[in-house]
């Protein structure tokens, strides 16, 4: 054989190679891309995306959207050729798969825990926008999560209102903790309860719950922050009381990522008049009880998944502003925005039409 048909051969035989190589060899990376943007005060599946019953509601106009990450599953394995074009694609990110999923975490694990964040979210949501409507709303520390295998597993348990800790009243989440780990490991602690069912009954009654109980644990030890400490395994967290019902209906979205929205839709049904003007605004970011605003992950494909539906204006986190910066869509503005007030701020210049002086995001 000829030496440069050879070559060829070789050459063309050593290109199959490769190419097999990367449709067949799996490689550690995920792909994250836009996901849809639903507007809150539109409807989805065919309901109001927000439903509010026993308080008057206004007409609404415009778009306030919350918007989503798409990303693969779990259990799906990139190949390389896969990995190439999401790293070339403009509109897709590839990430190390432990970044979306860490500590090897399964997809049902991830979906749960998305579930919870997203539930929190919308009550932070209810909290912020009925706070700078300044309607009262009633809340305690429950406890969120009991750990299995924990001195408190069988003896608090999921929504048991913790009034105090060794007899001192706890009045926030943070409390427990610092109660608690003054304590030693091994050493016995002391919890006053209101039990889950007697909340619940005593919420449905409209009245004041009037059991309580004293429940008594032996600390053990933590020693994930590299020093021990004393821990009785629980969570906690913050219930509620709204004086009127407010629903958010979103199926399979999760993620705390929507509070900031979903904030400004319910303020926008509970008021005169409409926040937008009329305008497309999309925008994204977590939001606690006092309305404080904080990042997420994956404001790129945000951006663009806004922008391909039409946003003009984007609600962008103060923290993720920088990175959102980098590559703006042509025709979307970003601002920044720190708290709801923030929000609330720019939302009044945008509908106003005077825009020259809105905090926007720079690199």
């Amino acid at each position: 054989m000829p030496r440069r048909t050879a070559t060829m051969l070789a050459s063309t035989l050593m290109l199959i190679a490769l190419l097999c190589a990367g449709v067949f060899i799996p490689v550690p990376y995920s792909e994250m891309s836009p996901g849809p943007t639903v507007n809150t005060l539109g409807d989805h599946d065919g309901e109001p995306v927000l439903q509010i019953a026993g308080r008057k509601t206004y007409a609404t106009s415009g778009h306030l959207n919350m918007t989503t990450v798409r990303v693969t599953s779990a259990d799906y394995r990139m190949n390389l050729v896969e990995a190439v074009y999401g790293w070339l694609a403009h509109d897709n990110k590839v990430v190390p798969h432990e970044t979306l999923y860490p500590d090897g975490k399964t997809e049902e694990q991830s979906t749960q825990e998305n579930a919870e964040e997203f539930s929190q979210s919308q009550e932070s949501a209810k909290v912020a926008a009925l706070k700078q409507l300044d309607v009262p709303v009633k809340s305690w520390v429950i406890v969120s999560t009991v750990v299995k295998g924990s001195p408190a597993q069988g003896k608090l348990h999921a929504g048991d209102v913790i009034k105090a800790v060794d007899g001192t009243a706890v009045k926030e989440p943070a409390d427990v903790a610092k109660l608690v780990t003054k304590h030693k490991p091994g050493q016995d602690v002391r919890f006053t309860i209101v039990p889950a069912k007697e909340q619940a009954a005593a919420e449905k009654e409209k009245r004041t719950p009037t059991r309580t109980q004293d429940i008594t644990m032996t600390t053990t030890t933590s020693d994930d922050t590299g020093e021990k400490r004393a821990i009785v395994g629980i969570s906690a967290g913050t219930d509620h009381t709204f004086p009127f019902t407010i629903d958010i209906k979103l199926a399979d979205v999760g993620g705390p990522s929507a509070g900031l929205m979903f904030a400004l839709g319910i303020y926008d049904k509970l008021t005169p008049g409409s926040l937008t003007g009329g305008t497309f605004v999309a925008g994204t970011g977590t939001i606690d009880d006092a309305g404080k605003v904080g990042p997420i992950g994956g404001i790129e494909m945000k951006t663009v998944g806004a922008r391909a539906k039409g946003a003009k204006y984007f609600l962008t986190p103060a923290d993720n502003c920088a990175a959102a910066a980098t590559d703006t869509p042509d025709g979307l503005t970003l601002i920044k925005v720190g708290t709801i007030k923030d929000a609330l701020g720019a939302l009044k210049d945008i509908r106003s039409g005077d825009t020259a002086d809105l905090p926007k995001c720079a690199e």
